[in-house]
């Protein structure tokens, strides 16, 4: 038997209960947790949402950042071993359909979500298909890998369009797109300005390299662009926020040919002014998850090469300290939490 954080039953929070191990198929890989990053995704599932109720069967296992050792692998699986470093990809694929023989995993039709749609990373041991499973070098930090996950969504996101030289806007501060900011600069972007209502999320964008961080409850996003010395509007966009204000402001402020990449979930529909797209003849790119497996290999290359995110980690507990960490998450006044699966 092993702890695990589970949702045990349709209401808000989770229990730290006792679950059998998972045993690995033929081709699957089983591993033991060292440490894991609270997602916003896991904050939808504690608060027991409208989205959550949609998507995530009762009870379940929850989380999906992590890093871990192997601790057994199944009888087919040839290329990892016992004690072995490791993250893993968390969208499992079909590997049949179009999307998934071409190369665009991410796009499968028949993703299935660990910690959402099977059992998950907050515990223990984790089982998932070797195919996902990442192998992390000695020399990439494991509290930073342990939210390799949503790394990957900025990574896959900041890396969209071309942004070296570029000035770019970024709505939402949250820890993806504090993340994404620090890309883009790491990456050669000449002004990344991001946008937020929260002062402490956006004093911490500025650590991690925004040129200007906007709370547009108080302060004007014109004038940061006219500070910034801009003419003619952004060039590249990133919408973090799930916004529809937000979404609003970013699309009249674009240069023409500008391109936007939409990675936030939108809790209502946008009204978007079509006329403002088409006459100004942008590029809106829908983001999912990461590109399978190309971003894995860039995240884990920018850091090697210097990005430290290390700032963006504001928090650390003890697994069973769980409900401290969640509680502190849903303030909005923290980075990327982290919960140790050492003993205590």
């Amino acid at each position: 038997m092993m702890d695990a954080l589970v949702k045990t039953g349709s209401k808000p929070g989770f229990e730290l209960i006792q679950v059998p191990i998972p045993v690995p198929k033929e081709d699957e890989v089983l591993i033991r947790i060292l440490k894991t990053s609270i997602c916003g995704t896991d904050v939808h599932i504690y608060n027991w949402d409208l989205w959550s109720q949609k998507h995530v069967e009762v009870p379940r296992v929850i989380g999906h950042e992590y890093v871990g050792e192997i601790a057994q692998v199944g009888a087919a699986v040839r290329n990892f071993t016992p004690e072995q470093i490791v993250s893993g990809e968390g969208h499992i694929v079909c590997g049949i359909c179009r999307n998934c023989r071409a190369g665009n995993g991410q796009w499968c039709h028949e993703t299935k979500g660990v910690g959402v749609n099977r059992d998950g990373a907050f515990a223990e041991y984790l089982c998932i298909p070797a195919s996902n499973c990442i192998p992390i070098s000695h020399d990439l930090p494991l509290e930073i890998v342990a939210f390799f996950d949503a790394l990957g969504n900025a990574t896959h996101t900041a890396l969209m369009f071309d942004v070296i030289g570029e000035d770019v806007l970024i709505t939402g501060a949250g820890p993806i797109g504090i993340m994404a900011a620090a890309i883009c600069r790491h990456t050669g972007a000449r002004n990344v300005i991001i946008t937020d209502i929260r002062d402490y999320r956006l004093d911490l964008a500025r650590k991690m390299g925004a040129t200007a961080a906007v709370n547009v409850q108080r302060d004007s996003l014109e004038d940061a662009m006219k500070a910034a010395g801009m003419v003619e509007g952004f060039d590249v966009a990133m919408e973090m926020s799930g916004s529809v204000p937000a979404l609003m402001q970013l699309l009249p402020t674009m240069r023409n040919g500008g391109k936007v990449a939409l990675l936030g979930l939108f809790g209502q529909t946008p009204a978007i002014e079509m006329d403002t797209i088409i006459l100004k003849g942008l590029t809106l790119q829908g983001i999912y998850g990461r590109r399978m497996y190309e971003t894995w290999y860039k995240m884990a290359a920018m850091v090697q090469s210097g990005l430290d995110l290390t700032p963006l980690i504001t928090h650390r507990f003890h697994y069973t300290e769980f409900q401290e960490a969640f509680e502190i998450m849903k303030t909005g006044n923290s980075g990327k939490i982290i919960l140790d699966w050492g003993k205590k």
